[in-house]
């Protein structure tokens, strides 16, 4: 990567794709995304931990039951198996999504 990752760039690789979630850089374990669901966040589990930044729009997150509100700049840590879900969420909502670690996450 020889220059920054921009939520710009994201979108726009995204939409050249059609898609509603593309992989911009691995290194290692690291896999960084970036995603933007379309009116519906389809997500099930993932088998290893993430970490979502949320980079435009408003929404809701749903965690292993707990509801929170969340907005651009923050961060959240979903575990390994772990139960989630974006929504309800603006248009305009999109975040990157960095998956990290083993299958099964990390154990501490």
């Amino acid at each position: 990567m020889n220059q920054p990752l921009t939520p710009e760039a994201g979108l726009r690789t995204l939409q050249a794709h059609s898609a509603e979630f593309i992989s911009l850089f691995t290194h290692g374990s690291l896999v960084v995304e970036y995603y933007k669901p379309d009116q519906v966040d389809k997500q099930q589990p993932h088998t290893r931990d993430e970490v979502y930044v949320i980079t435009s729009g408003t929404g809701t997150f749903a965690l292993a039951g707990r509801q929170m509100t969340v907005k651009p700049g923050d961060l959240l840590f979903v575990p390994a198996g772990v139960e989630h879900r974006f929504g309800p969420f603006t248009d305009d909502f999109a975040t990157w999504v960095l998956f990290y670690g083993p299958e099964g996450g990390e154990k501490t």
